[in-house]
């Protein structure tokens, strides 16, 4: 097994072949998941990061009212996981969950620790990624402070540009933090805004 997704995106990164990358390939895991399964569940230990080569994940949690909040997707070519629980083992707070018939492949630190011993510039790209990831979590905490909804929707779309029309309108208005009565108000006044400015 092998993941041509993967090693593309790995080569075009670093100084590696494709041959070699689909060689410690081999021992990923590649899973298939049906529409509404599970990769990951409230209380269980997340030893993977997930890579999606086909379909749609989000993560999720859920408060003690029962309410979703949505933390969030990933659509092909990204990648998800809970760090939290992955790095100091502990239960996630957090359910990874498939919205398509989606393909993952499964990614462990024993990957990882065989990247970085076989490729010099692996480990400067991998802290890359996760100084990347941290950036975009704070801006994301900073619009959900500070942000209006538009600006939250403007933000959604830049981030997430293939993905709306896949999502249901109250997952979007769960990650942008507001209901989804100001998401249809916030949509409907830009669609009006832009007709008129036609």
């Amino acid at each position: 097994m092998h993941s041509s997704k993967l090693s593309g995106f790995f080569t075009s990164n670093i100084q590696a072949s494709t041959e070699e990358i689909e060689a410690l390939l081999e021992n990923c895991t590649r899973m298939e998941l049906k529409r509404n399964q599970f990769v990951l569940r409230e209380g269980e230990h997340c030893a993977h990061t997930f890579f999606v080569e086909q379909g749609l994940l989000r993560q999720f949690s859920i408060d003690t009212k029962g309410k979703e909040h949505v933390l969030s997707f990933a659509p092909e070519y990204w990648f998800v996981s809970d760090r939290e629980s992955a790095y100091f083992k502990q239960a996630s707070r957090y359910f990874i969950q498939a919205l398509e018939d989606t393909v993952v492949l499964l990614i462990d630190e024993a990957f990882i620790d065989q990247m970085v011993k076989k490729f010099p510039d692996f480990s400067g790209f991998n802290t890359r990624l996760l100084h990347n990831h941290i950036r975009h979590l704070q801006n994301r905490i900073n619009m959900l402070l500070g942000a209006s909804a538009e600006e939250r929707y403007l933000e959604f779309v830049a981030m997430y540009p293939d993905i709306l029309l896949r999502v249901p309108q109250a997952m979007v208005a769960s990650y942008l933090g507001i209901t989804p009565e100001s998401l249809s108000r916030v949509r409907k006044d830009l669609a009006t805004r832009n007709f008129k400015g036609r």
